[in-house]
């Protein structure tokens, strides 16, 4: 720890000690967090925005709560920063999302303070209400509650904590952001149902990544900016009660006058219409008037939504001025907010945003649509210059798929922009609605592959084998950014679905070129001849594969390497000419092995009677961790030097030259 001499922070056993400070010293509490969060992330990188606007709200919950007796879940997860420092982690918190330090997200690894992982958004309030009834459930007749064995010798904080004699209390803290996914509304109808104790607090600052948008948003801004309609329902309330005759009335015909008062003053009032009762709104950096309302709200046993709204990037100017760009944030300068890190040649995600554009410019049919990414998947390019074509759906990814499925239908050409990790989301809808209606929708799948610090929860590892399965559905992965730009044309040009998956990483440096023509093959490039071993990969680790067959020249081995830009359908003829024609085969790819690409290559072999030695290099069957791509993928063997070997044991075992016909 490189902590500053005299902090508070440093002398307190932190959580337990912030029930017993005074309201000046929670709050210098606050801004030694604050700086310390400011000073890591300068030199690490990572979610600074978030977690610097719910500061004062950690330390009010950590005030009140007895954790992790009392369970807090994140949501989305990136907020948590303080909640770490405040739990036993700030000795190691100038490790955060570095290669084995700790995680930028809440994990249960991690911490007995992490009762839930959060990485994904809208998962909050399902996860409070299946914490908070398991709990309910696990009381025996005596009040004492079951044990989970398991879940302790594994190392992972049990749902129940044993031996505490009570259920603990139950908190969702939840950005606005999040709360434009549909997930977080199906969890609130149903803990309404259940009159389910728990608190859900909306963190509100008006932002995702960047601005909310949706008649949600604009519903909040309404509370936010006349918040004296909570007071004014309030007091009518308590003056009708006090009133002779009509308060012993409102006791029998409560129900119908609460629901008419909140029609009246409160227009909507859709939490308490869900069951929740509405507290709000808050200011979020108050540490006094949260703790008072947090205390209040659980004192109520009930389902209970406190509102508070709080400044994304609170207490560093830079961020409070560009939210959107310290949403995410590379090393930068504390001084002066400027990034410390060189940009390299056109990354993968620009080289998309500008083809969008220039296809958008020659074909009016062309829309673009994005789930709260628009600068995260380039899109913001196609905003700028077609604002009417671009749609951002917010955090809702399955819409995302259905409304792109629904302007397919009237004549349009949409493309969906996400995340590979966030595609998993709308796996429904792209088999549902999309390829079973055969519809012209093209997924644009950024971040796949590993994508370093965000670790486990954002790896693109699985869209490969997920997608590959589905019936009609054309998958495209480019070898570089002049590759993806004209996969973009080829794929609008298409009556039918498809993928272009591609790295969040700068491209190669190729030139771009322009006008952008489609592609109409081949679809395997052979980028070196050989006659021992075949490397056959796809996407740009199809280098790697070049670099291992550097490496065996060395040794007296002849690599061939081909590079496969479209895997479904793959190009057969030409395919198995290849494959024939080489002793052995290394298939390589950044997805996981299972069911990935290499396994397509093993099915094509075994389908035309191919028996060659084949080994397979690609991401492992597991969550793999976070840390620098590059270390990351010589962990799992996936680095030229383990290209090499895996090809020099395949030729140890394959014997003797195959003739053509075998």
């Amino acid at each position: 720890m490189t902590g500053s001499a005299g902090r508070m922070i440093d002398r307190l056993d932190l959580p337990g000690d912030l029930r017993n400070l005074d309201a000046a010293s929670l709050r210098q509490v606050a801004v030694e967090v604050r700086q310390e969060i400011i000073d890591t992330i300068s030199q690490n990188g990572g979610h600074l925005g978030a977690s610097l606007g719910v500061v004062e709200l950690t330390v009010a919950l950590h005030a009140e709560l007895e954790a992790p007796k009392d369970a807090i879940i994140w949501d989305v997860g990136h907020q948590s920063y303080a909640h770490k420092l405040l739990t036993g982690r700030l000795g190691a918190f100038r490790s955060i999302r570095t290669y084995g330090g700790l995680s930028g997200f809440p994990s249960r690894e991690e911490s007995p303070f992490d009762i839930y992982s959060t990485g994904h958004a809208s998962t909050s309030i399902s996860a409070a209400v299946g914490i908070a009834q398991g709990r309910l459930l696990g009381e025996t007749p005596d009040g004492l509650l079951s044990e989970s064995a398991t879940a302790g010798e594994a190392g992972i904080a049990p749902a129940v904590p044993a031996g505490t004699g009570s259920p603990g209390r139950v908190v969702a803290v939840i950005g606005d952001g999040a709360l434009t996914g549909g997930m977080a509304y199906e969890a609130l109808n149903h803990a309404g149902h259940l009159s389910t104790p728990l608190l859900v607090i909306l963190n509100d600052n008006t932002m995702s990544i960047e601005r909310n948008v949706g008649a949600m948003s604009a519903y909040l801004s309404r509370l936010r900016t006349d918040p004296t309609l909570y007071r004014l329902r309030r007091d009518l309330e308590r003056r009708l009660q006090r009133l002779p005759g009509v308060g012993d009335f409102m006791a029998t015909v409560n129900e119908q006058i609460k629901d008419s008062i909140k029609a009246a003053v409160v227009p909507g009032m859709l939490f308490e219409e869900l069951g929740f009762t509405y507290v709000g709104v808050v200011d979020g950096h108050s540490i006094e008037d949260l703790r008072g309302s947090i205390r209040r709200s659980l004192a109520l046993n009930r389902p209970v939504l406190l509102h508070c709204q709080t400044v994304k990037g609170k207490g560093y100017e830079p961020a409070e001025k560009q939210p959107g760009r310290y949403h995410g944030t590379p090393r930068f300068s504390v001084s002066t907010g400027e990034c410390l890190d060189a940009e390299g040649p056109t990354s993968f995600t620009r080289a998309f945003g500008e083809a969008m554009v220039q296809l958008a410019r020659a074909d009016e049919r062309v829309v673009g649509i994005t789930a709260a990414m628009a600068s995260g998947t380039g899109l913001d390019l196609l905003k700028e210059a077609f604002p009417d074509r671009f749609f951002d759906v917010g955090i809702a990814e399955a819409h995302a798929v259905g409304f792109a499925a629904g302007l397919a239908v009237a004549g349009k050409r949409p493309v969906v922009a996400l995340y590979s990790t966030f595609l998993q989301r709308a796996f429904d809808q792209v088999i549902q609605d999309v390829c079973l209606q055969r519809l012209p929708v093209v997924f644009a799948v950024d971040r796949a592959g590993l994508v370093g610090a965000d670790g486990p929860t954002h790896h693109g590892a699985f869209d490969l084998s997920y997608l590959r399965l589905i019936p009609g559905l054309t998958i495209f992965v480019p070898k570089d950014e002049g590759e993806l730009q004209r996969l973009l044309a080829t794929a609008l040009q298409m009556d039918s679905p498809s993928v272009i998956r591609y790295p969040r990483s700068p491209g190669v440096g190729v030139p771009l070129a322009s006008p952008i023509k489609p592609l109409a093959g081949p679809w395997i490039d052979v980028l070196r001849e050989g006659t021992d071993v075949l490397f056959v990969g796809a996407g740009p680790v199809i280098r790697l594969a070049e670099e291992a067959a550097d490496r065996l020249i060395g040794q007296g081995i002849s690599a061939g390497v081909a590079g496969v830009k479209r895997i479904r359908p793959l190009e057969t003829a030409t395919l198995e000419r290849l494959l024939r024609s080489y002793r052995a085969v290394v298939t390589v790819e950044d997805n996981v092995l299972a069911g990935g690409f290499g396994s397509s290559i093993l099915e094509f072999m075994a389908d035309e009677g191919i028996s060659r030695p084949v080994a397979r290099a690609g991401l492992p069957d597991a969550f793999v961790g976070h840390g620098p791509v590059e270390t990351i993928r010589r962990d799992v063997g996936l680095t030229a030097e383990g290209l090499s070997a895996q090809a020099a044991r395949l030729l140890g075992l394959a014997g003797k030259p195959p003739s053509l016909g075998g």
